[in-house]
């Protein structure tokens, strides 16, 4: 067996074929990672779980002023909310039609609601989806205060949702707009099952990431000109709530609402009582400005409020003119009264104020609003002790 030895000619020729090879190897996967970064989109990501408020407008609408910044292809919001307030409801709306950038609405996680105000808002949305478990619906309009509306206020604001949403769920088809009337007009709730086949939303998704998947290539209406939607691949960027949206959405749990305002006039009136200092006045008034504030963001009854400052009167008196707790126990009762009317009076769940935490708030603010005051009481009623007033009776050496 004879072995022919390789001439340097056919080494340098083996080896220059073996760098073509890794070359070409180079250049085809720089040319794979091009071709998914042409094809992966980036989306604007967004999360809000409360009610519709002022504050969601504002976060909606600066989420969308980012993403157009910053070239997103789409917007992507997680909402979960009981519902709120019509007039917020309609800015959405007109946020999300105006938009250049498509809107994308997931209901979700588990568990969550488009309830009321909550299911326009995804109606105006380019594309939608709901997670397994989800409910969208009961949209009919009541008064601010939880109660029903007039008869011909009542179809004024009807008629007018109706239209709204019919605008908005045409392009979807008949089921989807007949749905749409029932959610305002008999206050339909239905699943994300129902919802998905009436056609009122696009797909169910165990999560943000399957609803992009399962809307991939779909077209939709954007500002008058249609795009495709291309979510399968995306790179996500998270746009959170900024500090102050998270401490102005706080404010609109009934609970920390309430104690705030117990706080406020309580060290309102023990300045009043008890004046020279300035604490406990600058406590109550932030206090009770934050809490009013509030108010402002929910749906309240103003008769509520209005017993729950006759029962700091009834507690003030107790201390003036003392009963033997008649009127302490009455004032409890009447605070009681108050916070369950001031959130209680048939408005969303969101909203209510359970019996026990009234109850609860209505104690301790009893309790504490009738131990301070009684000590600024008996701290008047003692003899001075400095000054003229003080040096009256002692025995001085002339």
């Amino acid at each position: 067996m004879i072995l022919l030895r390789k001439t340097p000619i056919q080494k340098r020729i083996k080896t220059a074929y073996a760098k073509l090879f890794l070359l070409a190897f180079i250049v085809f996967a720089l040319m794979q990672v091009q071709l998914v970064n042409a094809q992966s989109s980036e989306v604007a990501v967004l999360a809000f779980d409360g009610p519709v408020t002022p504050i969601m407008h504002t976060y909606f609408e600066r989420g969308l002023a980012e993403a157009a910044v910053s070239g997103a292809d789409a917007v992507l919001i997680t909402l979960n909310t009981p519902g709120g307030a019509v007039v917020t409801t309609l800015e959405i709306v007109e946020l999300f039609r105006a938009s250049e950038i498509p809107v994308i609405v997931y209901i979700g996680p588990e568990g969550a609601m488009a309830a009321s105000a909550g299911s326009i808002i995804t109606a105006s949305a380019h594309a939608a989806g709901m997670a397994p478990e989800t409910i969208i619906g009961a949209a009919s309009p009541i008064n601010s205060d939880g109660s029903d509306i007039n008869e011909t206020a009542y179809r004024k604001e009807v008629e007018a949702l109706k239209a709204t949403i019919r605008s908005l769920t045409e392009r979807r088809g008949p089921e989807a707009v007949a749905l749409g009337e029932a959610m305002i007009e008999d206050a339909r709730a239905v699943s994300s099952q129902e919802a998905l086949t009436a056609g009122f939303i696009d797909a169910i998704a165990d999560s943000p990431e399957d609803l992009l998947a399962a809307i991939d290539g779909h077209t939709v209406l954007v500002n008058g000109e249609e795009q495709v939607l291309h979510t399968a691949v995306s790179n996500q960027t998270t746009i959170p709530l900024t500090f102050i949206e998270m401490l102005l959405l706080a404010l609109t749990n009934t609970v920390l609402v309430s104690i705030l305002m117990a706080i406020g006039v309580q060290a309102i009136i023990i300045e009043i009582s008890s004046p020279g200092g300035w604490v406990a006045g600058f406590i109550g008034v932030l206090f009770l400005g934050i809490g009013l504030y509030g108010l402002g963001q929910l749906p309240v009854n103003w008769l509520g409020l209005g017993l729950i400052l006759v029962a700091f009167v009834l507690l003030g008196l107790e201390i003036k003119a003392p009963t033997h707790g008649a009127l302490a126990i009455a004032g409890t009762i009447t605070l009681i009264a108050g916070l369950l009317v001031l959130f209680n009076s048939g408005t969303p769940e969101f909203v209510r104020l359970s019996i026990p935490a009234a109850i609860a708030i209505a104690l301790f603010t009893a309790s504490f609003f009738v131990a301070i005051l009684a000590f600024a009481v008996r701290a008047q009623g003692k003899q001075p002790i400095t000054g003229q007033q003080g040096m009256l009776g002692q025995i001085g050496i002339a």
